[in-house]
């Protein structure tokens, strides 16, 4: 699966994409390891200025209609898609927005089936609608509130999905939403003090009886906060 961020910071997606599991799933692994691993992923930034086509590489403008902030051009955005749509046989389009739809993670595992999705990043007042429209794009939002920019959600949507794909986590067994876990976990040591006070493991965790610390992490997963 290939994940293309079109973005005006790059070396934000570029920093997180590149560690722990996500860095993993990009690369193969070793010729003559005992257990060879394929590279299960790309995730690659783009500049949305290099789509620009003004000599001062400005990708935004000032609002129709009135109003604080900038709007980013629809130009760039839809010439960095085309690139792209040149390159790769189909491409999902989606755009970071908090209007969008919520992505979940059966909207991440549908969305895991795709072999290439692009992700538009928009910042400042928004991008100009036109892209939604010629791009066929979908929109999708991280949450019900709003961000200084798209990178956070577009590296949220990225994760969620990578998560979905067999072999990312190692063992699929790691994917919370496929077992019963709970928002609870421990460690050792099974007693750990702290100012004179003793905090425990629950007791039904060192048991060993599988069926009742399955039925104690079901209960703590849904007990309110």
């Amino acid at each position: 699966m290939n994940f293309h961020v079109v973005t005006l910071f790059p070396e934000v997606i570029d920093a997180y994409a590149s560690a722990s599991i996500l860095g993993r799933a990009q690369k193969a692994s070793p010729v003559g390891r005992a257990r060879p691993r394929e590279k299960l992923l790309t995730i690659k930034s783009y500049q949305l200025r290099d789509f620009v086509m003004n000599k001062w590489g400005k990708a935004d403008e000032r609002p129709y209609g009135g109003g604080p902030g900038m709007v980013l051009q629809a130009e760039p955005f839809v010439r960095a898609v085309e690139a792209l749509r040149k390159k790769h046989k189909k491409v999902t389009v989606l755009i970071t927005a908090a209007g969008g739809v919520p992505l979940t993670n059966a909207y991440a595992k549908k969305l895991s089936t795709q072999k290439d999705v692009v992700i538009l990043c928009g910042r400042y007042e928004g991008i100009d609608a036109r892209v939604k429209k010629i791009l066929k794009a979908k929109e999708v939002s991280v949450g019900p509130y709003i961000l200084t920019g798209g990178e956070l959600p577009a590296l949220t949507i990225i994760d969620t999905t990578a998560r979905q794909i067999p072999g990312v986590l190692g063992k699929f067994e790691s994917l919370e939403e496929g077992r019963v876990a709970s928002h609870e976990t421990y460690t050792r040591p099974e007693i750990f003090e702290h100012k004179g006070k003793k905090y425990r493991v629950p007791k039904v965790l060192l048991s060993g009886n599988h069926a009742q610390m399955d039925a104690w992490k079901e209960g703590s997963r849904s007990k309110p906060e």
